[in-house]
């Protein structure tokens, strides 16, 4: 009976020992290399975001969904401190504050904030997603090779696609004959400035009464080959039968957009750089993370947490704006 009972207490011991060195435990909600993220850790966040009625209404029926979304940014979270820590780069909560601010711009912030809590978002998954995109950033500048984010290389690469966007500032006037096309060609060379005055005495279908700009495949067919030939502050006349008389063209001159005015597209085009050279770098701190989540919220898969009714949760749905 004691060898039996010294046996059954040894199976007991290793059991538990088995036990603790698995990664199963019913309490903890996700392990990520050496930290876990319990039930009640989980479920304390989950909570926070149901206090928002207006989250509370827009999951009603889905709680399920909001969890895994939650463990989802929970779980990235470690990955990217992991990150963090791997690759030396740090991201303070004013760099973060900073970013959401430029990605508000002039938008009410309370109002922006309650279009998102009615796609089951909160502010925490919000500032949280920016923190994860900018230190992917770091990351990615630091040994990616990307390209960094700041003003200073967003007007080097302004500078650099500036003149592939150029486009021509062009108008044109349809006059009755020859002689009055001459005179308006001279006109126009001479005082450029004129050219709204001069439309406005031959108004017609075939006359625009002000300047417009096209990139130069834009340009109206007839009147492509000659404005691409004019320098810029003179015309040229051109005969366009279907105008019914004869088409003076005027190349005011080349308009190029201005950095504002091209600034989202250049930071999406660096977006797409940095994630390009982050991912890999992540993937691989995540691969030694050994990730492993609760069957019972879903299914961790290529750094997304898949629920288990529906598809993959994923808070920056493009990496530079919030989305469903």
């Amino acid at each position: 009976m004691q060898h039996r009972t010294a046996r059954a207490s040894t199976a007991a011991l290793l059991a538990v020992l088995a036990l603790a060195g698995c990664r199963s435990a019913p309490d903890v909600a996700a392990y990520v290399g050496d930290e876990r993220i319990t039930v009640d850790e989980l479920q304390a966040q989950v909570d926070d975001r149901l206090a928002d009625a207006g989250i509370a209404a827009a999951v009603e029926g889905r709680e399920e969904d909001l969890t895994a979304q939650v463990l989802g940014l929970l779980v990235e979270a470690e990955v990217h401190e992991a990150a963090a820590q791997r690759y030396d780069v740090q991201v303070t909560d004013a760099e973060v504050t900073r970013r959401i601010e430029e990605l508000l711009g002039a938008d009410d912030p309370e109002a922006v904030y309650g279009r998102l809590a009615q796609q089951g978002i909160a502010p925490a998954d919000i500032r949280e997603s920016v923190r994860q995109q900018l230190v992917r950033q770091e990351i990615a500048t630091a040994e990616g090779g990307a390209e960094p984010l700041d003003e200073a290389a967003l007007r080097a690469r302004y500078e650099e696609v500036r003149e592939e966007l150029g486009q021509v500032e062009y108008g044109y006037v349809t006059v009755p004959d020859q002689a009055t096309a001459d005179a308006v060609v001279v006109e126009l060379a001479a005082d450029p400035a004129s050219y709204p005055a001069v439309a406005a005495r031959f108004p017609g279908q075939f006359t625009l009464p002000e300047l417009d700009r096209r990139a130069p495949g834009e340009l109206p067919s007839a009147l492509a080959g000659p404005l691409a030939a004019a320098a810029p502050g003179t015309a040229v006349a051109v005969p366009v039968p279907q105008a019914g008389g004869i088409v003076v063209a005027f190349r005011a001159g080349t308009a190029y957009p201005s950095f504002e005015e091209l600034r989202p597209r250049l930071v999406e085009e660096a977006g797409e750089q940095v994630e390009a050279a982050a991912q890999p770098l992540l993937e691989e701190v995540r691969a030694g993370l050994d990730v492993t989540v609760n069957p019972r919220y879903g299914v961790y898969e290529d750094g997304r947490l898949l629920p288990a009714r529906v598809g993959v949760v994923d808070i920056l749905g493009d990496e530079t704006t919030p989305a469903e």
